[in-house]
């Protein structure tokens, strides 16, 4: 049985076009989100979900993307910007454009490396970004 979890090679993963990576991204990183917020906080899901929903955003993944930029190799740095400079169809109402691309540039890096299996650096970025 093939297992559930990817591990595609860098090229492999380099050849996903930056939507397609960022679209797994935002599952990753929303999952993290959640998982989170569910072993810090005894609270009803409404409330699960409205902080959830507060951490995921474009506005608060743009700030997110400011505390891990020093801590990215050259590579992920690339695959960033890629992402960010990816034309998108459509942004939220709530988000300025610019939010809306780093918020994208942030979630194609989070499906670069989950795609590889490099779950280590995703969890490292990941803690990173909710210490205070």
């Amino acid at each position: 049985m093939q297992s559930l979890f990817p591990q595609l090679s860098e090229r492999e993963v380099n050849q996903l076009n930056m939507l397609a990576l960022a679209h797994v991204g935002d599952a990753v990183y929303e999952l993290l989100v959640r998982s989170m917020l569910c072993r810090e906080k005894n609270a009803a899901v409404v409330k699960l979900h409205r902080l959830t929903v507060e951490k995921v955003r474009a506005e608060a993944q743009a700030e997110a993307v400011k505390k891990i930029l020093p801590l990215l190799s050259e590579d992920e740095l690339a695959v960033y910007k890629r992402g960010r400079n990816t034309k998108v169809n459509s942004a939220p109402h709530h988000a300025e454009i610019a939010q809306y691309h780093a918020a994208t540039g942030l979630e194609a890096l989070f499906g670069w490396l989950y795609l590889q299996g490099r779950t280590e650096r995703v969890e490292a970025l990941f803690n990173a970004i909710m210490e205070e």
